[in-house]
Formats: structure tokens, sequence, C-alpha cells
């Protein structure tokens, strides 16, 4: 589109005085001016024809104290608001009254590690276990290495859901990592390193529960292994299968019960385990009865003898896992159902395996047969002990 050009030319005055004219319309009016210098002319030209641009494309030329940088950015942010009903004014107005930095912009790394020593803080007041704080630890030092050199005010919504779906997790694992921060972003901030908690925009999973989920071995499986682990180094690796099978000991080789299982909490006399609140995964005691056939393996591999966790145990127990298929809990997963299905009481089994009736009806109900049971609490070792009379579960 054209617009007025203003034109510069001499000009001879009546009484001889040479001039510069400046000749040309703006907005449909006519303007001409005289000047002395051609210096004078051509700057008012420059300035006329920059208001005939301002005119022809909407621009506006305004005194500021402005500088150059903060005019565009007024403009950039007036743009951001042209379909918005809401003014900049009130954008601004809003964010003084709401908007709060945080106390300190605390780096992940330090936080995290504030957040652990209140965790080991825990541990050594036995509000939590050791296998707890041992995950706790290990989680968190995958997340520094996803997030390296950030701060916490820095973990957006988005970085956090790109977090919990790292290697496609199940829905169960994606929504204990999302409790895991959860717990850690309340920490910081109530500590003013965030000023609102972004874990409330993270989606949670919904999970219909099934009944019977738990992965358990047969009584024939059971009875091979235990063949081959009596068949191994003139029976050294029995106590710990016996034990896990048997009398449902949690069996991690870093962090599990068996670990923390001395000879004398187990009471062969008695008939009973004690599982005391330091042994215990949930710090809480309890008793475990010791079936007859337990008895019979024990016995025949006394514990004065045969430790519960030989030397050097862990590329042996590896092997046998392989081997067997025994995935992390599964010997005492058998250990429950078994139970559940001889003696036919969630609660019974409940205080023994240490675990809320909730979960046994859940994850263990009428996953076995009695007639399976039966097979199951008589497997015994090739050399048994002298006879043992059948005990029925001690109530605690």
């Amino acid at each position: 589109m054209s617009h007025p050009v203003f034109a510069v030319s001499r000009f001879e005055n009546r009484n001889g005085v040479i001039s510069w004219r400046v000749d040309g319309r703006l907005n449909g009016l006519r303007i001409r001016r005289n000047f002395k210098t051609q210096e004078e002319a051509a700057a008012e030209k420059a300035t006329l024809d920059l208001k005939a641009l301002q005119l022809e494309s909407g621009m506006r030329s305004v005194p500021t104290f402005l500088t150059e940088e903060q005019v565009r950015e007024a403009e950039a942010v007036f743009s951001r608001l042209k379909d918005s009903s809401r003014t900049l004014s009130f954008c601004v107005d809003y964010t003084v009254a709401n908007y709060q930095e945080p106390e300190s912009q605390k780096p992940l790394k330090d936080a995290v590690a504030a957040y652990l020593a209140t965790k080991d803080h825990e541990f050594e007041q036995d509000h939590i276990s050791e296998s707890h704080l041992v995950f706790l630890k290990r989680f968190f030092k995958r997340f520094l290495r996803h997030f390296p050199k950030v701060t916490v005010a820095e973990l957006t919504v988005e970085r956090l859901i790109g977090f919990l779906n790292l290697g496609k997790p199940s829905m169960k694992t994606y929504n204990n990592r999302r409790g895991l921060i959860s717990t850690f972003l309340k920490f910081s901030f109530q500590r003013g390193w965030i000023v609102a908690n972004p874990i409330a925009k993270v989606p949670h999973h919904r999970i219909r529960r099934k009944r019977g989920s738990a992965a358990t071995l047969s009584a024939t499986q059971s009875e091979a292994l235990m063949k081959h682990v009596e068949g191994l180094d003139g029976g050294r690796y029995v106590p710990f299968f016996a034990l896990c099978l048997f009398a449902g000991i949690r069996p991690c080789l870093r962090t599990g019960e068996i670990l923390r299982l001395k000879p004398e909490l187990v009471n062969l006399e008695a008939g009973v385990i004690n599982v005391t609140a330091e042994v215990s995964k949930v710090r809480e005691p309890r008793k475990v009865t010791i079936s007859p056939n337990l008895a019979a393996w024990l016995e025949a591999y006394p514990l004065e003898k045969f430790p519960i966790v030989p030397k050097n145990f862990q590329h042996v127990r590896s092997r046998i896992a392989k081997k067997f298929g025994l995935s992390h809990d599964i010997m005492r997963h058998t250990f429950i159902s078994m139970f559940v299905a001889k003696y036919r009481s969630v609660g019974e089994a409940s205080l023994q395996a240490g675990n809320s009736e909730g979960i046994i009806r859940k994850h263990y109900l009428d996953l076995k047969s009695q007639t399976e049971a039966e097979s199951f609490y008589g497997i015994m070792p090739r050399q048994p002990a002298e006879p043992v009379q059948e005990m029925l579960p001690i109530a605690v």
C-alpha cells in the first residue's frame, strides 16, 4: 500500500533569503514547512514519513520511559492476550497477589540428601524397616540420575510424568513411584523449596484388584526344589529354603527377614519361630508354627551345623532360582496359600505371615486345594529325623 511522500525542495523567499521546504500530505492534510538549512528539512521529512507509515500500519509513536527491549516485551504480551478477556493489568495484579518465589532455589541433589537423612533418623527410631530404607535410597539414586542438574522447583508435571513412565511400567509400579515422589515433594513443600506440590496434577491409576493373583509353586515343584537343594554340597542350603518355603520367612538376600533371623529364634522344642520386631519387615513381631515337615528338615539339617544363610550364597541362590523359576517372594506366597488351604483360617494365616487379612483374602484364598496342601506338608528329607507329632497352628 502506498503512503504520502514528503519532498524537500530549495525555496527562495521574496526577500531573497533561501529556505528549504518540506511539502506533502499526511492523513489528507497538506503540510508545508520551511527550514533554514537542508539538514533540518531532512530531519522533519524523516519524522513526517515515519508518522505516515505509522498511520498506514496502525503503529503509534508514543513517548515512553521504557527501553526498546521492554517495549518489545510489552508488545509480545499484548499479542498473547489478544484473544483473552483479561487485561494486562489484571494479569499483573493477579501475579503480584498470588505468586511467591520459593524461599531458596534448592538443588534437587541437596533436597534428596536432606529427605533421606530424615529417613535414616526414622529408621534409627524403628519407624521404618531397613528394607524400606534401602529401597528408598535406590529409588532416589535413580531419580537423581534422571534429573542431574535441576532444582526442586523445576520439577514440573510434565517432567514427573515422563519419569514415572520410564521403562513402560505396570500401573502398580507407576503408582508406587508416584507415591514415593509425592512424599518427597510434600517434604520439600513444608520446607519452602516449592510453592505448590505439582504431584496433585500427576494422574493416579485406578487398579481393579484380582483375587488369587500371587505366583506360587505347586506341591510337586516344591518337592523337586527341596530334593535338588538337599543334594547340593551336602545339604548346606537346606535351612534357607526350608524356612522360606515352609515358614514364609521373607527371602531377600539384601534386606529380607532371613538375613536377620538368628538360630536361637527357631525353637524346635516349642515348635515356634519367633520373628521379632527387629527381624520383621514391618517391624511387628509374629510367631510362626513349625510344621512337622519343617521340623523334620531342621532336625536332619540342624542350624548348629548348617547356617541359615551360608557364605557366598548369592550365586548359588541365583542358579537355583533360575532353574526352578523362583521369583522374589514365590516361596513365601506358596507357604501362605498352602497354609490357608490346609487350615482354612485366614486370620491365623494373617498372624503367622505378618499380612493383613484383607491381603490374604485378596491374593491367597482358594489358590490351592486341601489335597495339594497335604502333599506340600508331606515333603520330607531323604533321611528324616525322629517322627514329630502333628502340631496345630498356635494362637498368638
